[in-house]
């Protein structure tokens, strides 16, 4: 299984080879992580134009107009992904494997079995 090559910037993952070019998909997620076209501009070594065009030219591709529609759009086709989703779907599939009590999650007013055999223990031991 071959996986998409990807791109690291600012907490977010970005997908080559899925629509847009590397660096319509860098100005994307810099815009995601909520920087300005001037920031991405500095980020990049580009003009603040040059960034204005490389996201509208995303925005062509992705059929959208407004920045927050071109991340959201992105964002839904899978071309970039914050990596805080990647930790918890990380933290999710460990917890589902693991058998760890530690890790169980507990109605309130649910009692811990250890917690009870510990005490009758202490009780045992006192009495003797």
């Amino acid at each position: 299984m071959n996986a998409s090559p990807s791109i690291r910037r600012n907490n977010w993952i970005g997908f080559l080879n899925q629509g847009l070019a590397e660096r319509e998909l860098q100005c994307v997620m810099a815009i995601a992580a909520g920087a300005s076209s001037k920031e991405v501009a500095r980020e990049l070594g580009i003009s603040k134009d040059g960034v204005d065009k490389r996201l509208a030219a995303a925005g062509l591709k992705l059929g959208v107009i407004r920045r927050a529609a071109l991340v959201a759009e992105a964002f839904r086709r899978g071309l970039i992904s914050p990596m805080i989703i990647i930790l918890c779907a990380i933290l999710v599939g460990q917890s589902a494997v693991n058998d760890n009590s530690f890790n169980r999650i507990r109605r309130p007013g649910e009692r811990r079995i250890e917690n009870r055999t510990a005490v009758r223990r202490v009780e045992a031991f006192q009495a003797a």
